[in-house]
């Protein structure tokens, strides 16, 4: 039951917008270990100026 609420809070946070930090720790973890790994609020901030107000001025598309 456990593995199920947290693939549903997953979806549920991607849908509306909120990128998923552990996924991204594993992701750094497995592929660029030794590099740095930013902490979950630099991470959200990293992942909401990408989304809101990054190099393309703010638009999403």
């Amino acid at each position: 039951m456990t593995g199920l609420l947290d693939t549903l809070r997953r979806t549920a946070r991607l849908m509306v917008g909120l990128p998923d930090y552990d996924a991204y720790v594993l992701h750094r973890a497995t592929h660029h270990p030794g590099e740095p790994v930013m902490d979950r609020t630099a991470f959200f901030r990293d992942r909401q100026e990408a989304r809101y107000g990054g190099k393309n001025g703010g638009r999403c598309c």
